[in-house]
C-alpha cells in the first residue's frame, strides 16, 4: 500500500506584507500556517506551510486547501429564522434572530425550568469560545446540560489517565520526542491518514524496526511497518484489550518488567499481576486472532526498548480505534498498565499518550465544555473549585448548577418529559457525527427550539429554528491547545463575509438579553479571564498570556502564574504524579468484547474510521472541490472472499443493516480488510453512523462507534443494472 507523503511538502517562504502566522483549522496536530490576504481574488487568503515542531513544514491535503472553505458557495452570511414548524428558513437581522432566541429560551425556562435548555459544543472551537460557552451555560442559562463532541473523541482516554496519573493531558511530552525511541506501539489510530505530517516523527523508530501497529485493517499506517520497519498485528475487531492483557502477561512471565520503577513510582501492581495471569498468549490468540508467538515477540520488542533494559525508550500511543468502545476506559487502563510495567510514563524519551483527534479537543475539555468540569480541568462538584470560578465570574457559587450528563445521554433526553426542550449547537454536526444518527435526528424534531451556529448550512442546521452565521479560523483571534498540551495562537487574517459574527459576540449579546453580565466579546479579555479561572487547576493557564505567546514562547500547560516567568511544562510526571501520594495507579480491568458482537443474523464486523481527504462530519471538507474529487462519497470496503460469497463486485451497491438502521453503499473490494470485517467511513450523512452502536462506556460516556455486528447483501438496485 503506497502512502502519499506529498502531504508533507516543505514550507514555502512567505514574507509578504500582511502575512499572518496561524495554525490549520483541522486536526489536533495544528500544523503551522502562514495566511496572506489576497484582496479581490476568488479566495481571500493564500495558504503556505510554516515550520513548526509538530508539522516541520508539512501539511496534509486538507490543510493546503483550507482557504477554500472561507469561500464556500453556500457560506452562511446572515442569520436565518424559521417562523413556524414546516416553514422555510428566511433571512433575518441579528437583532431579530437574537431577540427570538432569548425570548423563546426565557419562555421555555419559565414553563419547564432552567434545565430545559441545553448546549452542545465542538472540539474545533477556540479556548476562548469553549470557555465562554461553558460560562454561558452555567451563568446565563444556569443549566447543567452542556457537553460536546469531544465526548465522542477523548473521554475514555481522559478517564483512564485521570485515575492512573491524576491528570490527563493527551501527549505529556513534545511530539518530537518519539523520534528517538526504539519502539512505538500505536493502537487504533491510523495516523498516516488522519494526520500525515506526524509520520515524519516515526522515521527513527521505523529505521530501527520498532514500529508496532495494531488495527483490523491493512491501512496506510500498517504499511509503515513493511520492509522490516516493524510489525502489524491485524486483530479481530474490538479485541485490543486482550492484546494488551496478553503483552503484560508475557512481560511478567518472562520477568521483563521494570521492578525498580514499579517499587518507587507505582501502586496496584500486585493486583494487576494476578488479574492478567489468565491471559497467556495461546488464550489471547483464540480471542484476537494474533499468533501467540507474535504476541511474545512484540512484548520482548517493547521490553528491549525500555530504559530498564538499556533501550533508547518506548512509547505506547492509543487512538479512537480502541477507545470508542463501551469498554474503552478499561482498554486504555490496560494500555497504561503495560506502559507502567515497562517504566515508561514520567521518563524523558518514553511514555504513554492518547492521540487527540479534534483541533481543540484538548482545550475544549479543559475549560468548560464537558458536563462535569469547570475551567482548569477541575470538577464542577468540588466546592473549592466552584468557589474559585464563581469569584472570577462574579456570581454566588450556590447559583452554579451541578454536573450534567455525557453527550449520548444528553441527546437521548432531548424533547422528552423532564429533558431539555431547547438546544444550542456550536461547532458540531450531530446529525452526521453522533452514533445511531437516525435516532438523533428524531430527537431534534421533538425540540421546541433548536439554534445552530455554524459557518455552512450543515445537516444539523437543516433542522434548526434559528441559524447563526459565525466566523472561522482565518477570521478570528484566539488560542488552541494541540495534542501535546501546547497553547497556540490563532490569528485573524481577513474579515468575515456578510454578517457573520464570532460566538464571543453572540454569547455576549444573548447573555445581555437574558440579564447576565460579565461576558466580553474581545478574545484577549476572555483569554485573560480563562487564565484566572484555571488558576490552581490541573490545566493551569494562569501564567500564560497573549503577550508571551505573541513573543514566540512555546508554552505547554500547566503554566502557573507565579512571578510570570514559569516556562510551562513540556514533559509531565518527570518528578512525580499529581496523585495524593505522588505515585501512578495500576487498575485491574476485565476483558469485554463489543457489546453488539457478531451473531447468526449479523455475522460480519463493521468498523468505522476516516479517509485522508475528509474530516469529521465533512461539513467543511465536502465543500472543497479538490477534496470531493478525491473522495466523493461514502463506500464499504470488503474482502474479496466476503464479496465472492455474497456475489458482490467492485462498485456494486451493498445493503448494510444493523440493529439501528440500514444503508446502501458502493463496494470497494480489497484485501486491506479481514475476511470477517467491512469498513465504512463516517464523514457522510447516511453512512457509518446510521449503523453504529450508541451503547456507552459506564465510566466515560464514550459511545461504541468503532465496532458492531452487521448483515450485508447485494442491494436490489444491482438487479436492474445487471439485467
Amino acid at each position: 500500500m503506497s502512502i502519499d507523503l506529498s502531504a508533507t511538502r516543505p514550507a514555502e517562504a512567505d514574507a509578504s506584507a500582511g502575512a499572518v502566522a496561524t495554525h490549520c483549522p483541522y486536526c489536533a496536530l495544528q500544523c503551522a500556517q502562514t495566511l496572506t490576504p489576497t484582496p479581490g481574488d476568488r479566495l481571500p487568503v493564500t495558504v503556505s506551510a510554516r515550520d513548526f515542531p509538530t508539522n516541520r513544514g508539512g501539511m496534509c491535503q486538507k490543510g493546503w486547501s483550507s482557504a477554500e472553505v472561507l469561500a464556500a458557495a453556500d457560506r452562511l452570511t446572515t442569520p436565518l429564522v424559521r417562523d413556524a414548524r414546516g416553514a422555510d428558513l428566511r433571512p433575518a437581522t441579528w437583532d431579530e434572530a437574537l431577540d427570538m432566541v432569548a425570548s423563546r429560551i426565557t419562555a421555555i425556562q419559565r414553563t419547564h425550568g432552567r434545565d430545559a435548555v441545553a448546549i452542545f459544543g465542538g472540539g474545533g472551537l477556540t479556548n476562548e469560545k469553549a470557555y465562554a460557552l461553558g460560562k454561558f451555560a452555567r451563568v446565563a442559562l444556569r443549566t447543567p446540560y452542556i457537553d460536546y463532541n469531544g465526548r465522542f473523541c477523548m473521554s475514555s482516554a481522559a478517564a483512564a489517565s485521570n485515575r492512573a496519573f491524576g491528570m490527563d493531558r493527551g501527549l505529556g511530552f513534545p511530539l518530537a520526542d518519539i523520534g528517538g525511541a526504539d519502539a512505538v506501539l500505536i493502537m487504533g489510530s491510523n495516523v498516516a491518514v488522519t494526520m500525515p505530517p506526524l509520520v515524519q516523527h516515526l522515521a527513527g523508530v521505523r529505521s530501527r524496526g520498532g514500529l508496532v501497529y495494531v488495527d483490523p485493517r491493512r491501512s496506510a499506517t500498517a504499511a509503515l511497518t513493511d520492509n522490516g520497519s516493524g510489525v502489524h498485528l491485524q486483530i479481530v475487531p474490538g479485541t485490543d484489550m486482550a492484546v494488551l492483557l496478553s503483552l503484560l502477561h508475557v512481560l511478567i512471565d518472562e520477568d521483563l518488567v521494570d521492578h525498580e520503577y514499579l517499587a518507587a513510582r507505582v501502586g496496584g501492581f500486585s493486583d494487576v499481576r494476578v488479574s492478567v495471569s489468565a491471559w497467556w498468549p495461546e488464550r489471547a490468540e483464540q480471542v484476537t486472532g494474533i499468533a501467540a508467538g507474535a504476541l511474545r515477540r512484540t512484548a520482548r520488542l517493547l521490553a528491549s526498548a525500555s530504559p530498564a533494559k538499556g533501550g533508547a525508550g518506548a512509547y505506547i500511543l492509543t487512538g479512537r480505534g480502541m477507545e470508542q468502545m463501551a469498554s474503552g476506559t478499561a482498554a486504555v487502563s490496560a494500555a497504561i498498565n503495560l506502559a507502567l510495567a515497562l517504566g515508561l510514563p514520567g521518563r524523558e524519551g518514553s511514555g504513554y499518550a492518547p492521540i487527540t483527534g479534534q483541533g481543540n479537543g484538548q482545550g475544549g475539555r479543559e475549560h468548560g465544555l464537558k458536563a462535569d468540569q469547570l475551567p482548569g480541568y477541575t470538577s464542577i462538584a468540588d466546592p473549592a473549585r466552584r468557589a474559585h470560578v464563581a469569584s472570577v465570574w462574579g456570581v454566588d457559587p450556590e447559583d452554579l448548577p451541578g454536573p450534567g450528563v455525557p453527550a449520548v445521554e444528553l441527546l437521548r433526553r432531548l424533547g422528552t418529559d423532564g429533558g431539555p426542550r431547547a438546544l444550542l449547537v456550536h461547532g458540531s454536526n450531530i446529525v452526521v457525527s453522533a452514533p445511531n444518527a437516525g435516532a438523533v435526528a428524531e430527537t431534534l424534531r421533538r425540540l421546541d427550539l433548536l439554534v445552530v451556529a455554524d459557518v455552512v448550512p450543515s445537516e444539523t442546521a437543516s433542522y434548526a429554528d434559528v441559524v447563526l452565521p459565525v466566523t472561522q479560523w482565518a477570521e478570528e483571534d484566539g488560542t488552541m491547545t494541540n495534542l501535546e498540551g501546547r497553547i497556540l495562537r490563532r490569528r485573524k487574517a481577513v474579515d468575515p463575509p456578510g454578517e457573520a459574527r464570532s460566538e464571543l459576540w453572540i454569547l455576549a449579546e444573548l447573555a445581555r438579553r437574558l440579564g447576565a453580565r460579565g461576558f466580553s466579546e474581545e478574545p484577549a479579555e476572555v483569554f485573560a479571564e480563562l487564565c484566572r479561572a484555571s488558576a490552581g487547576g490541573a490545566a493551569d493557564y494562569s501564567g500564560v498570556s497573549y503577550a508571551r505567546l505573541d513573543a514566540g514562547e512555546q508554552i505547554h500547560w500547566p503554566c502557573p502564574a507565579g512571578d510570570g516567568s514559569h516556562p510551562g511544562t513540556p514533559r509531565v510526571f518527570l518528578d512525580s504524579f499529581p496523585t495524593p501520594d505522588g505515585r501512578a495507579r495500576m487498575v485491574c480491568v476485565d476483558y469485554q468484547g463489543p457489546r453488539d458482537d457478531v451473531r447468526g443474523d449479523a455475522p460480519v464486523y463493521l468498523v468505522t474510521g476516516r479517509v485522508l481527504t475528509q474530516y469529521q462530519s465533512g461539513a467543511q471538507t465536502r465543500r472543497v472541490g479538490e477534496l470531493v474529487r478525491s473522495e466523493p462519497e461514502a463506500f464499504v470496503e470488503l474482502h474479496p472472499s466476503l464479496a465472492e460469497s455474497h456475489r458482490l463486485e467492485e462498485g456494486d451497491l451493498v445493503e448494510l443493516r444493523t440493529a439501528r438502521g440500514a444503508v446502501e453503499l458502493p463496494a470497494r473490494v480489497t484485501d486491506a480488510v479481514r475476511p470477517d470485517t467491512v469498513f465504512v467511513p463516517f464523514h457522510w450523512l447516511g453512512s457509518a453512523n446510521v449503523l453504529t452502536n450508541d451503547a456507552t462506556d459506564p465510566t466515560s460516556g464514550m459511545p461504541e462507534f468503532k465496532v458492531c455486528a452487521v448483515a450485508l447483501r447485494p442491494a436490489r438496485a444491482n438487479e436492474g443494472s445487471r439485467s
